[in-house]
C-alpha cells in the first residue's frame, strides 16, 4: 500500500463519521431505532442486503467456492431458499409485525405471549447475534492486520470504534444509508476483483478449462445430510428456507429494516427487490471466487502465500499482490465497509432490542430525551461486548461463512417457531411455546454436540419442528392447559391481510425456476 491507499482510506473513515453527525438529531425512539417510518424502500433494500451479503461475503464466499476443500459452486444451491421464504414470510408474518408498530419484534411476542417469552427470544438473538457478530469482526481485522498491517487489537479497534461513533450519532437513518453506501462499494470491489481475476487467470476460456470439475458442480444430489456428508440439495433447500424465514423476519437485526419501512406497500416492494437482487449479486461472488481460486491452485507462489486450512485469506493477498495502487486502497475500504455494515446493524438492533427489554422488567416509561440516552449507552455497550467476542473468536468451521450460518443454525428453527405461532394461533401459550422453544435449542445442541453425521443446516428444521411438536404437546397435557389464552394488545393485527398477489407468487415462483435452471446450466459446464 502506498499513500494513495491510505489516503482512500482515511477519506472514507472520516466520511463515515461525518455522516453520524449529519443524522444525529432525532428526537423520540421511533426517529432513532426507526428512521421515522420515513426511508425509502430503496435504500432499505440496500441495507437489507447489506447486512446479509457483504458482511462476510466479499471474503468467505469466494473463499468457499475457490479453496475450500468440498466446496464450489454447491453454494448457490443455498439460494434456492431465498424466494420460497420471502413468499412466506409476506404472507402474514411480515404484514403483521409492521402492523403492529413495534420497535423491537420481540415486543410482539410480549403482547401475544408474555414477558417470559419476550426475555427468552430476546436473549437468545442477543447472544447469537452478538457472538456472530464477533466471529466476523475476527475474521475481517485479520485481513485489515495482513494488509496494513496492524497488530490484531488495533485492527479490530480501528473498525469497531469508528462504526460505534457514527451508528450511535446518527441512529437507524445512519446505519441504513452507511449501508447503502457500503454495499455500492462491495459490489464495485468485487467486480473488479472478478475482472482483475481473468486477467491473470487468462480469460474465462482459459479458466474453464483449469478448474476443478467437482467446483462446477451446483447440486450435490448424492448426500442427504444424514450420511456425513455436507451440502446436500434437500439440507440446503428445507434447512435455507427456515434459516432465511427467521433470519428476514425474526431476527432484529434484518426485521428492523422491515419495521422501518413507510407503509405496508414498501414493506413489500423491499421485501420483493431483495430477492430478485440478492441471486445476481451471489452469483457475482461466487464467480469471482472460481476465477480467483482457479488461478491460485495452479500459481503456487500465489498459493503458499495463503496459510494452510485458512481459505478465507484468499482474497485479501490477491488484492495485496496482483492489484495496482488506488485499486487496493478501493478494495481495503470494501473489506472494512463489510465489517461495518454488520457491526453497524448488530449495534443498532442489539441496542433496541435491550433498552425494550429493560424498559418492559422494570416498567418504567422514558421520556424522549431519557430513552434516546439509554439508546447511545446500550449501543456503546453491545459495541464493546461485540469486539471483546472478536478477540476470542476460535475456528468453528473452515470458512467464517460458514461458522456465522452454523452458530445461527441453532436458534432459527425454534425462534421462528415462535413467531408462527404467535401470529397463526390462539390456543398456544407463553408456557407452551417456552417450552417448546427450550425443547428446540436441546435437539439442536443434541445434534451438534452427538451426532456428526447430521449436517447443520438439517438443524434449522429438526429445531423447527421440535419446537412446535413440543409446544403442542404441552397444550394438549392436562399440566399446561388453562383455561384461556392471554393474546390482548393484538386485536388491531389480527386480521391483517396478506400483501401477495398472484403475480407476486408467479414471479416469485418463476424466480425459483430461474435460479434452479441457472444452476443446472453451470454444472453442464463440467
Amino acid at each position: 500500500m502506498n499513500a494513495l491507499d491510505y489516503t482512500i482510506l482515511i477519506v472514507y473513515l472520516l466520511g463515515l463519521l461525518l455522516m453520524g453527525v449529519f443524522f444525529r438529531n432525532q428526537s423520540s425512539k421511533e426517529e432513532y431505532f426507526l428512521g421515522g417510518r420515513k426511508i425509502g424502500w430503496q435504500p432499505l433494500t440496500l441495507s437489507v442486503m447489506a447486512t446479509q451479503l457483504s458482511a462476510i461475503s466479499f471474503i468467505s464466499a469466494p473463499a468457499f467456492v475457490g479453496l475450500r476443500d468440498g466446496g464450489g459452486l454447491v453454494w448457490l444451491t443455498y439460494e434456492l431458499a431465498v424466494p420460497l421464504a420471502m413468499l412466506f414470510l409476506l404472507l402474514r408474518l411480515l404484514p403483521t409485525l409492521h402492523a403492529s408498530g413495534v420497535v423491537s419484534v420481540y415486543d410482539f411476542l410480549e403482547r401475544r405471549f408474555a414477558t417470559s417469552t419476550r426475555l427468552i427470544v430476546s436473549f437468545v438473538f442477543q447472544l447469537s447475534r452478538s457472538f456472530a457478530t464477533g466471529i466476523m469482526i475476527y475474521a475481517i481485522s485479520m485481513i485489515v492486520q495482513g494488509t496494513i498491517g496492524l497488530e490484531m487489537w488495533q485492527s479490530i479497534l480501528l473498525i469497531g470504534v469508528v462504526t460505534i461513533l457514527y451508528s450511535l450519532q446518527g441512529g437507524m437513518s445512519a446505519v441504513v444509508y452507511g449501508d447503502a453506501l457500503q454495499m455500492l462499494l462491495i459490489m464495485v470491489g468485487t467486480l473488479l476483483c472478478l475482472i482483475f481475476g481473468l486477467h491473470y487467470a487468462g480469460g474465462f476460456a482459459n479458466v474453464m478449462s483449469l478448474v476443478e470439475p467437482n467446483r462446477l458442480e451446483v447440486f450435490n444430489i448424492n448426500s442427504n445430510g444424514f450420511d456425513g456428508g455436507s451440502f446436500g440439495l434437500l439440507p440446503m433447500i428445507f434447512g435455507g428456507i427456515v434459516l432465511y424465514a427467521s433470519y428476514y423476519g425474526c431476527d432484529q437485526s434484518e426485521a428492523q429494516r422491515c419495521l422501518s419501512a413507510h407503509n405496508q406497500r414498501d414493506l413489500k416492494k423491499m421485501v420483493m427487490a431483495a430477492t430478485f437482487l440478492r441471486f445476481p449479486i451471489t452469483l457475482l461472488y461466487c464467480s469471482t471466487g472460481l476465477v480467483i481460486g482457479t488461478f491460485a491452485l495452479n500459481t503456487p507462489e500465489f498459493l503458499q502465500q495463503i496459510p494452510a486450512n485458512s481459505p478465507d485469506w484468499m482474497m485479501p493477498v490477491f488484492i495485496i499482490n496482483y492489484l495496482p495502487n488506488g485499486v487496493i486502497g478501493f478494495l481495503l475500504v470494501a473489506i472494512m465497509a463489510a465489517a461495518m455494515s454488520s457491526l453497524s446493524s448488530a449495534i443498532n438492533s442489539l441496542s433496541a432490542v435491550t433498552l425494550e427489554d429493560i424498559c418492559r422488567i422494570t416498567k418504567k416509561d422514558l421520556s424522549d430525551k431519557q430513552y434516546l440516552f439509554g439508546a447511545r449507552l446500550t449501543g456503546a455497550f453491545w459495541g464493546l461486548v461485540t469486539l471483546s467476542f472478536s478477540f476470542i473468536a476460535g475456528d468453528i468451521a473452515p470458512t467464517v461463512i460458514e461458522a456465522i450460518n452454523k452458530v445461527g443454525s441453532l436458534f432459527y428453527g425454534p425462534i421462528l417457531a415462535c413467531f408462527v405461532l404467535a401470529v397463526y394461533t390462539k390456543k398456544i401459550i407463553a408456557t407452551h411455546i417456552n417450552i417448546g422453544i427450550f425443547a428446540g435449542v436441546l435437539t439442536n445442541l443434541i445434534l451438534w454436540l452427538c451426532f456428526d453425521n447430521v449436517f447443520w443446516f438439517w438443524w434449522n428444521v429438526f429445531g423447527f419442528v421440535a419446537s412446535l411438536t413440543f409446544s403442542y404437546m404441552a397444550y394438549l397435557s392436562s399440566a399446561f392447559h388453562p383455561k384461556a389464552c392471554k393474546h390482548s394488545n393484538l386485536t388491531e393485527v389480527e386480521h391483517v391481510k396478506s400483501l401477495l398477489s398472484l403475480t407476486n407468487i408467479v414471479l416469485m415462483c418463476a424466480w425459483f425456476i430461474m435460479i434452479t435452471l441457472v444452476g443446472i446450466s453451470i454444472s453442464a459446464l463440467n
